[in-house]
């Protein structure tokens, strides 16, 4: 399995054919991973959240899509 993340996973041909060329599922999403790790590593800095809660904040906040290799028929 891949894991994208960036604004690259908006492209559903692009997840598809990736997916396809690998042979594995990829999972898409963050969109904006970057903006939103540069916050969750500013508050871990501060003290406010931990590692965990971080990596929590980012499965609560946002949508996964997933992409199987040969699901475009």
């Amino acid at each position: 399995m891949l894991h994208m993340v960036g604004g690259g996973t908006q492209n559903d041909l692009l997840c598809q054919i990736i997916a396809d060329a690998l042979g594995k599922p990829v999972l898409a999403g963050p969109t904006e991973a970057t903006a939103m790790g540069n916050a969750l590593v500013q508050a871990v800095g501060l003290g406010a959240l931990d590692y965990g809660e971080a990596r929590s904040v980012v499965r609560r906040s946002t949508a996964v899509k997933e992409y199987s290799p040969g699901a475009n028929g």
